[in-house]
């Protein structure tokens, strides 16, 4: 496109049309998942907070302005600061970003377990497409069975953490989701070959 005028202009319009896409996208893929475990009218209201947050932001800024801020969830209260990494590695783009990861408080708890843990690794990083893959996996797990209390969760996170330790090195997306798979069927979950977890 021409660096002109109306060249930036369509540039806008294509980038807006893309996002709007992309949301479209992920409001889909979410329609088979359970309700988030946190009352919306709590997110909204925590979004609103996070207004004085310079975006994009660390999870260590983000800690430093609502650490202490309660989060309550059926299950329980959390503070974002439980829900969150202590760590400049990790960027969340903006308030929504906060808010998505917030929202499924036992996922985000773990991913936290799971970003802490991959820091103490010499030679690598949990990156993008990794760590989207763990946090799919997680909340595939979360959506089995809303009733419990995400165990699957909590027994994968232990796993992974586990492998980072004795191993040395992040298990590959395919290990985590075959271990994910292996735990709901000695649970008596059936996965399809089709699911994310069919492995």
């Amino acid at each position: 496109m021409a660096d002109n005028k109306k060249g930036r202009e369509d540039q806008a319009q294509n980038a807006d049309r893309r996002q709007r896409e992309r949301a479209i996208a992920e409001e889909l893929e979410r329609r088979d998942e359970p309700e988030p475990p946190v009352d919306p009218s709590e997110l909204a209201y925590l979004e609103t907070e996070l207004e004085a947050v310079e975006f994009p932001a660390t999870g260590d800024e983000v800690i430093a302005t609502l650490g202490d801020r309660d989060v309550e969830a059926t299950d329980g209260t959390y503070t974002v600061e439980e829900l969150l990494p202590e760590t400049d590695v990790e960027t969340f783009e903006s308030s929504r970003a906060v808010r998505e990861r917030i929202e499924r408080p036992t996922v985000a708890a773990t991913m936290k377990r799971i970003v802490e843990a991959s820091q103490k690794l010499p030679r690598e990083q949990l990156d993008g497409s990794q760590w989207d893959a763990y946090q799919k996996t997680l909340r595939e797990l979360a959506a089995i069975d809303a009733d419990d209390e995400d165990e699957g969760v909590r027994v994968l996170g232990d796993w992974i953490v586990d492998r980072i330790e004795q191993k040395g090195k992040l298990p590959g997306s395919r290990a985590v989701r075959r271990e994910a798979a292996n735990f709901c069927r000695s649970e008596g979950y059936e996965i399809r070959n089709d699911e994310w977890l069919g492995v």
